[in-house]
Formats: C-alpha cells, structure tokens, sequence
C-alpha cells in the first residue's frame, strides 16, 4: 500500500503544480508588461472590498499603514465569513439551483469585466492593431465559452483546467493592485482563516466539505480538479474495459484481474451457473447465489462491471461501477484510502470511489500569484524565493493530504513560507549577493 500510494503521488503533485506554476509565471509576466501603465495612470488607490476602512498613502508613517493594513485585513475576513456562511445556509437548504446560478455569474461577471480591463491594458500597451467591435465579440465569446467550460460536463478537462487557471489569472491580477502593507497583512490574515475554517469544528468551509460529502455531490465553489488519467493495459482497448472479475482471499488482500471482451459472455454464463448451484448468499454479491471456491479454497470471486464514459478520451478517465440492486461488499473494501488494498494490472487506486484526483480551491490559485505577483514589484530574487518556498509548502501540504485522507487548507504552509522567504531574501539575501557581486567576490 505504502509504495502505491508513493507512486500515485507525484502524478498527483505534479497534476496540480503545473497549473500553479502557469498561473503564477502568467501574473508576474502580466505584473512586469503592466506595472509602469499602471503605475503612471493610477495616482490614486482604488477602494475594494480589500481596502474598505485604509487608503495606504506612501506619507504614511509605519505604523500608521500596519494598523490601517490590520483593519483592511480585519474587515475582509468578517466579510468572507459572513459570505461564506450564507452559502452554507443555502447549501444546506438546497438552494442547489442558485447556488450555481450565482457562480456562472462570477465567473461571466470576472472574465468579461475584470479580464477585459486586463485585455483592454494589454491592447493599450503593445499597441495592438483592433477594431472596438472585433475586441467586443473576441471578448464575448472567450466570456461564454469560458462558463460554459467551467460549468458543463460535455467539455474535456483541459479547456475547463485552462478556464480555471485563467480565473486565477484574473483575480490575481487585480489583487496585486492592493497596496504592500495591506497585501502582505491579507495574505497572512487568509492563511490563519483557511486553517480555522477548513479544520475548526464549526468551520464554514469544514461544514460545506462534510454537507457535500455527505450529499455525495460536488462541491459549490469553483475548484480546480487534477483527474487522473486512467492507464490501460496492453489487453484492453477502446473504450470498455470489460469485466472485472475481484477475488478476495483469505489474507484479506483484494485482487483485480481483468477479462477480456471475448471472453465476456462465457463469464456471465459461468457466474448465473454457479450463483444456480448453492442456496446461500454470497457475502461479496447479495443479489447473486454462492459459489463453491476454487481449488485451492483460498478465494471466492464477485463480478463488478467497469465501463468508461468517452471522457476518458479527453484526460477525465472517469470509471462507472455498475452493481445490480445492491452495493457489493468488495466496492466498500476498495473505497479510497482502504487499508487492504492491492490491486494488479493497470486500474487506478480510486476507480471505486473517487477517481478525480486532488481538488484545489480557486481561491488557493489567486493567492499563491498574489504573493509571487507582488514579490515582482520588488526584484526577480524574490520572485524565485518565494516560488520555491511556494511549491514546497504545498508539496507539504500534499503529502500531508496523502496521509491524512481529509480535507486540508492549500494556503498555511505556503503562505507562511513564501512571505518569511520573501522578506528573508529582501533584508538578508539580496543585500549580501548584491554586495559580494559589486565587489567582485562572487559572478
């Protein structure tokens, strides 16, 4: 179990730090293209949801911007939580319907306004070449096709994977306009927040997981899903994966060997046969009779079909487990994160239960490109600094997952490490390369 678990996860890790590394290298590409337009056009602080109570103003004094950052920061997270908690009142109403009602408005309300300024700023930069009415409809168009990928079941994985990503992009961008004192204090304030609402007993985001596990149906937020390609043995083709006959033994170890398609139909008739034989009931299929065991008495067998839907084709990999009338026994011993199982051929751990991979929240993705996006503004150290010290901590925080087989908030470890990192490289790091390479003691 130990080493299946190690081979599965740095398919997993990496399955989720690619897009976060595309997001992040994309918001510090947008912040160093658009950091002078902005900064000569913007003399003064926009007002946000980020920045109700504090204009930062650079007359300042320290202190004054800590507290007034300490205030902003205060107010967002009461305001998040509130928020939050009304969409787990609603949840927990079934206001299932308004619910994704209200994040097809985001998302349209994200891409088509807050990515069009960004758009509009690109346009203006480099100066391209466009018509208003041209820009209009290529902007339309990437609006709705953009919900419709996020919110339809007919669209393969990678244009939703990439829709996902660019709403992190967006959000990220605008988030990197905040001033410095308010941005690092807000990132530190949502990193104590993720870890109090997802693991506290009474947590908002704790209360909507167990809601929509115990519901059996997906989350309602906007999260990014590494799916796991389903890999096929060089037997199986098409589609179909046939029969999949499941033998228990004695030692308690769950063996899935798979049939081929020709020989699909004699397997059926070998199984009505025996379930015809005996009058008692099979403990791994309730609804069929029992079978005498094999001749070594060491193994019973259920049948379990397995059939892939044609997204497979497009990267989800998704398989259907098909029981008659009742769940079998042997689906619950092959559940994810099963102490017993061991698996032959080329069927993946979570083809029973979840077969999507890791999950990671939106809101993960913006704010690990906040911290790199504003760590640009600075210098390109620190940008690597807080890169490295980002993808650690949530390779911390994957292993962690691994072990642990419940939700965990993505922002603590990274958050934590990226801004030490950012500001040991900033008092400590540059001043001491800057000054061994003016000196000429290190090229």
């Amino acid at each position: 179990m130990d080493s299946s678990i190690l081979d599965s996860l740095g398919v997993e890790i990496i399955g989720v730090m690619s897009p976060v590394s595309v997001c992040m290298l994309l918001v510090v590409l947008l912040v160093y293209s658009l950091s002078s337009a902005t900064s000569s056009a913007a003399s003064g602080t926009i007002r946000t949801a980020a920045n109700l109570v504090y204009l930062e103003s650079p007359s300042d004094s320290a202190t004054q911007k800590l507290e007034g950052a300490l205030l902003n920061a205060l107010v967002f997270i009461v305001l998040i939580s509130i928020v939050t908690f009304v969409l787990v009142l609603l949840y927990y109403y079934n206001f299932t319907n308004f619910l994704k009602n209200y994040m097809r408005f985001s998302a349209f309300f994200v891409l088509g306004t807050m990515g069009g300024s960004i758009f509009l700023s690109v346009i203006q930069h480099f100066s391209v070449p466009i018509d208003s009415i041209t820009c209009f409809l290529l902007l339309f168009n990437f609006t709705v096709v953009g919900v419709l990928s996020v919110f339809s079941n007919g669209v393969p994985i990678f244009v939703r994977q990439a829709y996902m990503v660019v709403l992190g992009i967006i959000v990220a961008a605008w988030f990197t306009k905040l001033p410095e004192w308010t941005t690092w204090v807000l990132l530190v304030a949502l990193a104590v927040y993720d870890l109090v609402a997802v693991l506290a007993p009474g947590g908002p985001l704790k209360l909507l997981v167990e809601l929509a596990s115990s519901r059996d149906e997906e989350l309602p937020a906007l999260v990014y899903e590494a799916r796991p390609v389903v890999s096929r043995g060089p037997g199986t083709r098409g589609s179909n994966l046939g029969l999949l006959v499941g033998g228990v033994s004695e030692a308690g170890n769950v063996e899935l060997q798979a049939v081929s398609q020709d020989n699909r139909n004699k397997s059926d008739e070998e199984v009505g046969n025996l379930a015809n034989e005996e009058g008692e009931t099979s403990p791994l299929m309730p609804n069929l009779r029992g079978r005498p065991t094999s001749s070594s008495g060491s193994s019973e067998y259920s049948v379990v079909d397995v059939r892939l839907d044609r997204g497979a084709q497009f990267g989800n990999g998704e398989s259907e487990i098909v029981v008659d009338e009742e769940m079998s026994p042997l689906v619950d011993m092959l559940e994810f994160g099963g102490d017993r199982e061991q698996t032959r051929g080329e069927i993946p751990e979570a083809s029973t239960g979840t077969s999507r991979g890791i999950k990671l929240g939106l809101g993960d993705f913006v704010f690990y490109s906040v911290l790199v996006g504003r760590a640009a503004m600075y210098d390109l150290m620190t940008v690597y600094a807080c890169y490295l010290a980002i993808i650690s901590g949530l390779g911390c925080t994957l292993i962690l997952l691994s072990v642990c087989h419940r939700a965990l908030p993505a922002l603590p470890i990274s958050i934590t490490l990226g801004v030490v990192f950012y500001f040991l490289t900033r008092l400590l790091m540059e001043p001491f390369v800057v000054g061994t390479s003016s000196n000429l003691m290190m090229f």
